[in-house]
């Protein structure tokens, strides 16, 4: 992005970061989506051995296990990552598209974009230098401890950067732009510190609802001792809808302090400012983003830890204790190095729990700033008053609410779906092919391992073929029907006149319906992932409690866990974690769409593109489920 602004010329700069931010938005979804369907097919096959056959986590002899440790990679590891990394393009195109519509002074846009740009550097700093402060604490306070918790590491590293990201930016603001009337530098880092601090209270709330040690958890356990998988579910469910109403009180106070902040002088220079605040929450949870991406990834490293151990038969080797002794100087405990990774694993749990709302909250926030910049569009290009057609009296306005919400949980029901179907044949393949002979060797069958994991890719690549296109046409669609049919441009260049501006604003009602759409889309998939993710994280640690502290493996209560777990599967990993880049790429290509919509020579034809991709977009839908179905008797 600085290369954009430092070399491309003025003319082109707008257009490159938009492209910039569609193609980051474009892959993320792909990985997100193929990634997390892949990984959970995978996950799911390999545990409901656990259930058929009575063996252990990450038996060798289970093909579905090496196919479990490349989704981890591909869904929990690739994919958060190249989310962070969408999430920091798209939320600087919002704020800078932002800054150059609703700024009109150009000394204040180089300040800004100046401001933004050094502020982005510099949290990437905080959270390096924060990763070797943590490193040395955590390194003095436990390097000779026999029992460890492994969460407070993790959570010291995240309180770490935030304090010292809200420092920072106290002072570079200062140092920046103090020269900004009415002390602006002070309201805006107030409200970037918002944000920063935002994202290490997220998972503090996230921890009171997947942490093993957390009551919500327990109670999902206890549920689970009373009546089995059926109360295990219920209680997760319990646990994920509670812990959307707390999450949406933590944003809902984020947004007001940035508000409030706001109001404070900004809008001396710039139209909307709270939206502009807004955009800058989602920039200061973003200065956390390398740590939460760090956080993040240490669940899937735990879990690959976990099953490479068990791969490896390093217990049934011969000789090896004395080979460790040899080598490392120390004699081996087997049985305390698997508590340790599983305890370990469930520390990752948590944290990878902890980071899905932080980056969807930046997702829903950052695009509200960009529906933001294309409400100016708008303004700008049709010559109207916003308030005049975004409204709830306008009754497109509540349309399109209605069908962003309908959009959210089609692809909640179809991603789910693909996971369904692909598990049904990854499961019904390893059932047939595991080989639990007394006699054969316990080393995984790399030729089987192999068909596993090319069930999990063919399943993936179907369901990210129709979710993706059927995403893609949504957006056109509405924003083609929204176009203001009959509106000409001699009527915008007479807007000045009472009753042809009144005719321009009859015109252009059904413009609201794609922001209400886009709008819809942001705030019902922010609430639907949070409760997904968080129902998902308490099922997975619940079964970490009932291995790890109860020791009832091969149980019916280690069944019920089990079951829960893989409800939970493509809830946390699947659905919930794909909604993000899903809400980005629809609002930046809506923004593409609907200037094409709102384009004189294109207003006349709109609605027969927009009937035509809606026609697509149900066709996907429809293949989605009717042709995803799992295919009874039929093995891969």
């Amino acid at each position: 992005m600085l290369i954009i602004l430092l070399f491309v010329p003025g003319e082109y700069a707008g257009a490159s970061f938009i492209g910039f931010a569609i193609g980051e938005s474009l892959g993320a979804s792909v990985l997100r989506i193929a990634g997390g369907i892949f990984t959970k097919i995978a996950d799911i096959g390999s545990d409901l051995m656990k259930v058929i056959f009575k063996i252990g986590e990450d038996d060798p002899r289970n093909p579905g296990t090496i196919a479990d440790c490349v989704g981890d990679n591909a869904g929990d590891s690739v994919g958060p990552t190249a989310d962070g990394f969408e999430t920091y393009g798209v939320t600087g195109v919002a704020l800078i598209s932002f800054i150059l519509l609703a700024v009109t002074d150009v000394q204040y846009q180089v300040e800004l974009l100046t401001w933004i740009f050094v502020m982005r550097i510099l949290m990437i700093v905080t959270s390096i230098v924060s990763f070797w402060i943590n490193g040395a604490v955590t390194k003095a306070k436990y390097q000779n401890v026999d029992e460890l918790d492994f969460e407070k590491p993790l959570t010291s590293l995240v309180w770490i950067t935030s304090i010292l990201s809200i420092a920072v930016t106290f002072a570079v603001s200062y140092l920046l732009i103090k020269d900004l009337p009415s002390n602006l530098w002070i309201s805006l880092s107030v409200i970037i510190s918002a944000g920063t601090l935002g994202a290490a209270l997220i998972p503090e709330f996230t921890k009171l609802f997947t942490s093993p040690k957390s009551t919500h958890v327990k109670e999902v356990v206890e549920a689970s001792i009373q009546g089995g998988a059926s109360l295990n579910i219920l209680s997760g469910l319990v646990a994920g809808n509670f812990s959307a109403f707390w999450k949406g009180m933590v944003f809902f106070l984020l947004m007001f302090v940035a508000y409030y902040a706001s109001t404070f002088g900004l809008d001396g220079f710039m139209i909307y400012p709270s939206i502009f605040a807004f955009g800058l929450v989602a920039f200061g949870m973003l200065g956390m983003g390398p740590v939460t991406i760090a956080v993040d990834s240490y669940g899937p490293v735990t879990d690959n830890a976990q099953s490479i151990y068990e791969l490896s038969l390093v217990e049934e080797t011969e000789g090896i204790d004395v080979e460790i002794e040899k080598e490392f100087g120390f004699k081996p405990d087997f049985e305390k190095s698997k508590y340790y990774l599983e305890a370990n694993d469930g520390a990752g749990n948590t944290f990878k729990a902890t980071a899905k709302p932080v980056l969807i909250g930046t997702a829903v926030v950052g695009a509200t700033t960009m529906i933001f910049s294309l409400i100016l569009v708008i303004q700008h290009s049709l010559g109207i008053d916003p308030v005049d057609i975004l409204n709830l009296l306008n009754p497109y306005t509540i349309m399109g609410f209605l069908l962003g919400g309908a959009v959210v949980y089609w692809f909640t029901g179809a991603s789910i779906q693909a996971v369904t179907t692909g598990a049904a044949q990854a499961v019904e393949y390893i059932k047939h092919n595991i080989n639990l002979d007394p006699n054969a060797p316990k080393k995984a069958d790399v030729e089987k391992s192999r068909a596993v994991v090319k069930i999990c890719t063919v399943y993936a690549q179907k369901g990210m073929w129709n979710i993706f296109i059927a995403i893609f046409s949504f957006a056109l669609a509405f924003a083609f029907l929204s176009s203001p049919v009959g509106l000409t441009s001699e009527m915008v260049a007479n807007a000045g006149e009472p009753e042809t501006y009144k005719e321009i604003i009859k015109l252009s009602m059904p413009i609201s319906m794609f922001i209400g759409y886009l709008l819809s889309i942001a705030f019902f998939g922010l609430y639907q992932a949070i409760f997904m993710a968080n129902a998902g994280g308490s099922w997975d640690n619940a079964k970490k409690v009932v291995e790890v502290d109860m020791q009832e493996k091969g149980t019916p209560l280690h069944d019920a866990a089990v079951v829960g777990d893989t409800v939970g599967d493509p809830y946390k990993d699947t659905s919930s974690v794909a909604l993000n880049p899903v809400i980005k790429f629809t609002t930046l290509f809506g923004l593409l769409a609907m200037e094409i919509a709102i384009a004189p020579e294109f207003r006349e034809i709109s609605t027969y593109l927009g009937v035509a991709f809606l026609a697509a977009a149900l066709y996907f839908v429809y293949r989605s489920f009717y042709k995803m179905r799992i295919n009874q008797g039929k093995t891969v």
